[in-house]
């Protein structure tokens, strides 16, 4: 798998809290969009989540399709590509 599978074409929001760790998902593979179950794991797949610590308490839109210049968050690419299989 040399790109990420488009998991949806809408952000999602997500209520981070300071100080916790959260893990997005990279690969688009999740069954827990937009953030990390450990899917990248089977054989052939290279993506590993981004994990990172929140700062603030605060609502952010995640990227779902995984095409975003700003990971974890949207940027709106979602409008200009077309999902896999559609």
């Amino acid at each position: 798998m040399d790109k990420p599978k488009c998991a949806g074409t809408a952000p999602i929001s997500v209520e981070l809290e300071a100080g916790k760790k959260y893990a997005w998902c990279t690969c688009g593979l999740s069954e827990k969009q937009p953030m990390c179950d450990g899917s990248h794991g089977h054989e052939g797949c290279e993506f590993r989540p981004q994990v990172f610590t929140a700062e603030a308490d605060e609502t952010v839109w995640f990227c779902t399709c995984k095409q975003t210049s700003n990971p974890p968050r949207c940027d709106g690419t979602h409008n200009t590509i077309e999902p896999a299989g559609q």
